[in-house]
């Protein structure tokens, strides 16, 4: 089966597609992703580990089934917690 990896990194969104075996899950898509990756010399900067996955918008632990033609999605941390950032634009009006 076929799925496509997509990749919110700091430097632009990264689209991988890997071909997996039927019984695939999101760590197996992740680590064909990252080989692609490696041996395409395209950098990433995303913690393959512990980012945040999931498929079609749907968070979904590494250990989920996939089926073909899922796009499965890392992200990245944001940087500030937004209702943070709300309350100090606030503050300083």
């Amino acid at each position: 089966m076929r799925c496509l990896v997509a990749i919110d990194a700091a430097s632009g969104p990264l689209l991988v597609e890997v071909e997996l075996a039927g019984d695939a899950t999101i760590a197996n898509a992740l680590a064909q992703a990252r080989a692609a990756l490696l041996r395409d010399s395209r950098p990433c900067d995303i913690d393959w580990n512990g980012a945040a996955t999931g498929i079609w918008g749907q968070r979904c632990g590494r250990a989920a089934m996939l089926r073909d033609g899922d796009r499965i999605e890392v992200y990245r941390p944001l940087p500030a917690d937004p209702c943070e950032r709300r309350r100090r634009r606030a503050a300083r009006r």
